[in-house]
């Protein structure tokens, strides 16, 4: 309980150091937008990048890969969000607002974190060209939802180990399960 009231009090310090910082108005209104980026319509770009690069078998392989990975995060995602139920800083914190919009009710884990990485560490292993960038973006949302007062730096980190997980997961289900099914197909 001592370690949770002390992680506690690192969200909060660097909750209130990042939303006292304010860029231009013009600076922000970019980082909102690039932060929706992480509500998944990114994707759609690196899906169209591999088919113009690679041709549509290649990319099926990605989305049969990137599949499992998915399904486990948002089953992790669910599971530990509704059970868990974590109060957002701008829930908490009397001077904050939700600067960008929260898509559910509860802040831990971040899922633009989470599931966004477990999709990346996908990438990284089927397109490795991709996946480096794609792996930095995760954490790009997740710290700036941090910056607009939706979610706790705990969050972050949690759901940075989280995608990690549903990765691992995913792979292994890809791997043992899915692979040699549709190998004679791609």
């Amino acid at each position: 309980m001592k370690m949770l009231q002390e992680i506690a009090k690192i969200d909060e310090y660097v909750s209130r150091r990042l939303y006292s910082h304010r860029f231009s108005e013009k600076t922000d209104r970019w980082l909102r937008r690039y932060t929706r980026l992480g509500d998944g319509y990114v994707w759609g770009v690196i899906v169209l990048w591999i088919l113009w690069s690679m041709g549509w078998k290649p990319l099926l392989g990605v989305l049969l890969q990137v599949f499992p990975s998915l399904v486990m995060s948002l089953a992790l995602y669910w599971l530990v969000k509704l059970s868990v139920k974590r109060r957002r800083p701008f829930e908490v914190i009397a001077e904050f607002q939700a600067r960008v919009p929260p898509l559910d009710k509860y802040s831990f884990p971040s899922g633009h974190t989470m599931n966004n990485l477990a999709i990346a560490t996908t990438l990284l292993l089927s397109v490795p060209a991709a996946g480096l960038v794609m792996m930095a973006l995760p954490l790009s949302w997740g710290f700036l939802r941090v910056y607009f007062g939706v979610h706790w730096l705990s969050d972050v980190v949690g759901g940075f180990l989280l995608g990690i997980v549903s990765f691992v997961l995913g792979h292994w289900i890809w791997v043992v399960g899915l692979s040699p099914l549709v190998s004679g197909y791609l």
